[in-house]
């Protein structure tokens, strides 16, 4: 999601807007990056809570927008399979829940609290380029199977948590050593997020969302692996469009930087990291948050 919501109806000046980028919670961490044959489920919760109005490369004063604040709940449970050493499918389903302030006019402040299935992703994997699996690509589509209409009085298209949109999905990853006794490792990983499929009079904008870092692997408590890691991502993504969008209040550029740990003690990996925006570049007014949050608990088999 993301984006401006529509400003027919307020004064002149003042705008309801909202930039989400949820795309990406799934970029970011080589922890997910197929390694082999077999599967692996994985439990994701990821935070953020939109409460600053941005425009441009700053801040802006909150009256310049009528929306106030976006706090999300991201919970995704997906699963993983790797049916030969080449060739894989992956699931994501999440279930979020959000909090959505808002001036509905002449300074009357309302909220709404909702709670639902989001959008369905599947997607394919295929890693036959090297023998270690080290470089892959990803394809698939995101389906709408969340709700575009909650509280329909209130809360626009772009504040949705479905975007009624099916999205063709593209992605790759490259993972490989620094050092010869491959305790430091460095990742890539870019994903593409085209809406194509839309309804209702909103297409959200195209997204791209692409992560590079570094972690350790030479650290261990008893058996457990412990392994800091550092990374940028960066994101672009397009206006909206349609008649229920507001292009002029949506699409964006952002960089941030992310550390993060996790804990691998086999079967299972613990994951979490931190995303703190170090440059933002919104297009008109909306809300951005201070920092994003992602845990991950995963089960390989």
């Amino acid at each position: 999601m993301g984006g401006g919501l529509l400003a027919g109806l307020l004064a002149p000046g003042v705008v309801h807007a909202c930039a989400c980028g949820c795309s990406v919670f799934d970029v970011g961490t080589s922890s997910m990056f197929p390694s082999g044959k077999g599967g692996m489920a994985f439990l994701q919760y990821d935070y953020q809570d939109q409460n600053r109005n941005w425009s441009g490369t700053s801040k802006a004063p909150a009256a310049n927008n009528s929306d106030k604040e976006i706090e999300t709940h991201f919970v995704t449970l997906g699963l993983q399979y790797m049916f030969t050493d080449k060739w894989g499918a992956q699931l994501e389903l999440p279930y979020d829940y959000r909090h959505f302030t808002t001036d509905i006019g002449g300074g009357n402040i309302v909220s709404r609290n909702w709670s639902q299935f989001g959008d369905l992703r599947l997607e394919g994997i295929y890693t036959g380029f090297f023998a270690d699996s080290s470089a892959g690509v990803t394809f698939g589509l995101k389906l709408p199977t969340g709700s575009y209409s909650r509280f329909a009085d209130v809360v626009d298209r772009d504040t949705q948590i479905g975007t009624g949109s099916t999205d063709l999905l593209l992605g790759g990853f490259y993972r490989g050593n620094l050092t010869k006794d491959e305790k430091w490792d460095w990742f890539g990983q870019v994903q593409l997020d085209v809406p194509t499929l839309t309804q209702a009079g909103y297409r959200p904008g195209t997204e791209v969302d692409a992560a590079g870092g570094i972690d350790y692997k030479g650290l261990t408590i008893g058996r457990v692996r412990v392994s800091p890691l550092a990374q940028v991502i960066v994101s672009e993504r397009t206006g909206d469009r349609g008649s229920n969008a507001n292009p002029d209040n949506s699409g964006y550029q952002r960089i941030m930087l992310s550390p993060g740990i996790e804990f691998h003690v086999h079967p299972v990996k613990i994951y979490a990291d931190a995303e703190f925006p170090v440059y933002q570049n919104f297009i008109g007014n909306q809300l951005a948050a201070p920092v994003l949050f992602k845990v991950s608990l995963s089960f390989m088999f």
